[in-house]
């Protein structure tokens, strides 16, 4: 396998792997209602939270975050540096899933699977900051950002500067998904976990 071709097919692997949209499909499933046109109407856990389902929303993070996991580890054995390949193409697969016209989630959890798969200190970091700053402030947009920000800065300082690199790539992602939340925590509005979307 060339090197092109295996780079494109890592990409297109974690990319596909990445646009299962776990929380469309579980709601479906479990009559929970379109997530799509719940509280802000976005696929990922905290949404599906809003329904009331404690369990499909943990479900949800978990499978979320074991797209990345997969396509990485599948990667891996393809070829070195692939995982990496893959790990961005599951990670803009579920911001940009083909089946819902590329209208994702914001990537958190998925970041989350790929911090702990490639790195598991960077990932361990990730976990903390995720959990103390939903904590502190009770706003998952929040703890979210927080995290994301930390991994490429984790990464940075054990040395793993190819990490670094990919990591500040999805922060940067994370940061631009979350738009429209950070114009609504400068004025106030966001709302709380498990509180509906204004």
């Amino acid at each position: 396998m060339s090197l092109w071709t295996g780079t494109a097919a890592a990409l297109a692997l974690g990319y596909l792997l990445g646009s299962i949209p776990f929380g469309v499909i579980l709601t479906r499933l479990f009559r929970a209602g379109d997530l799509r046109q719940i509280g802000s109407g976005n696929i990922g856990a905290t949404n599906v939270l809003r329904t009331g389902r404690k369990g499909l929303a943990a479900a949800t993070l978990i499978l979320d975050a074991l797209k990345g996991v997969v396509a990485v580890l599948i990667a891996a054995r393809m070829g070195p540096g692939l995982d990496l390949v893959a790990g961005i193409g599951a990670f803009f697969g579920h911001l940009f899933p083909i089946w819902l016209k590329f209208r994702g989630g914001k990537g958190v959890a998925t970041m989350l699977g790929l911090c702990i798969v490639l790195d598991w200190r960077v990932g361990l970091v990730y976990a903390l900051v995720w959990l103390l700053g939903m904590g502190l402030s009770r706003i998952s947009s929040v703890g979210g950002m927080a995290a994301a920000v930390s991994a490429p800065a984790i990464a940075w300082i054990l040395g793993n500067m190819p990490l670094a690199q990919m990591m500040t790539l999805l922060a940067l992602t994370v940061l631009w998904s979350h738009r429209a939340n950070i114009g609504r925590l400068l004025v106030g509005t966001e709302p709380k976990i498990g509180q509906k979307s204004a």
